[in-house]
């Protein structure tokens, strides 16, 4: 295919040899399967920030430290330079969380690099190389929804470890392959300790996990493991060994149940503006 105008200088600078087709276009960036040397990658094009449809960006922004006093003012002053500041550090936040997650026993895809807003990274392929698919296109059995459903827990375990919650996670953010589920997008990725809104993201991130596999076991419905990994590491006392049981006995006599309906409302209707932009989308390319 004609190669994209974000994908150019790659291309004239060797570190691209081939674009092969676009595999979809996310809320906050295009993805591209292109060739490099010998092997097969794919391309995270980020859109800017006025075309990114990504919610509540600066929530997720919060904690995150910017060493430059120059950079930071810039970017309180929405500054030409600041929003440009801003975008580089919205970006490099992905890196350095894959690579941070990686370390820690993750599994996510490998990175080659991020070069003027494009991030190459491994493809996640199936047993017969095509693309691996997300969890969102595939049917487990009850077996393998109950055994994917432990990893997972086991990975946002590890995440919380190394001091990050997802912030994003679902169906739609992680892929499938023959060894099990692997953990994409991580842009909006917050420290643990530094955000005011990390226990609430950690908490949807974990029960929209859990919602997902309890389609095909329904038992995992009654898990608490949100509040299980959360008491844990408040006290200081999580680790990667820490084992985790789906249970927790804690006092929920003062729990917000407004607060808690509220956000069950704003994960329904994410979920359903996600669904029907992929519908979009999909209808768009099959009428190409």
């Amino acid at each position: 295919m004609k190669v994209p105008a974000r994908l150019q200088p790659l291309f004239d600078d060797g570190l691209i040899n081939e674009v092969i087709s676009r595999l979809m276009s996310g809320k906050e960036a295009d993805i591209f399967i292109v060739r490099c040397g010998d092997d097969i990658r794919c391309a995270k094009v980020y859109k800017d920030a006025a075309k990114r449809s990504f919610k509540k960006a600066a929530q997720y922004q919060e904690g995150r430290a910017v060493r430059s006093g120059r950079r930071a003012r810039a970017m309180e002053k929405r500054s030409t330079f600041g929003r440009k500041q801003q975008e580089e550090i919205w970006q490099n936040a992905e890196v350095d969380a894959l690579a941070q997650l990686k370390a820690a026993g993750v599994r996510v895809p490998e990175t080659y690099g991020c070069i003027d807003g494009v991030l190459l990274m491994e493809l996640i392929t199936d047993d017969q190389g095509d693309v691996a698919p997300r969890l969102d296109d595939v049917v487990l059995t009850e077996e393998q929804a109950l055994e994917d459903h432990y990893l997972m827990m086991h990975y946002i375990k590890l995440m919380l470890c190394a001091g990050l919650v997802h912030g994003d996670l679902s169906e739609f953010n992680v892929l499938l392959d023959a060894y099990g589920p692997v953990v994409i997008d991580l842009p909006q990725a917050v420290y643990a300790a530094a955000n005011n809104n990390a226990q609430a993201m950690f908490a949807r991130d974990v029960n929209k996990m859990t919602q997902y596999y309890a389609l095909f076991a329904p038992e995992l419905a009654s898990t608490r493991y949100a509040e299980e990994i959360w008491e844990l590491f408040a006290a200081g006392e999580l680790t990667i060994d820490s084992e985790l049981t789906g249970l927790f006995d804690g006092n929920d006599e003062n729990a917000n149940v407004d607060s808690v309906l509220e956000e069950i409302k704003a994960v329904i209707q994410e979920e359903q503006e996600e669904r029907e932009r992929i519908a979009r989308v999909t209808g768009a390319d099959d009428e190409d």
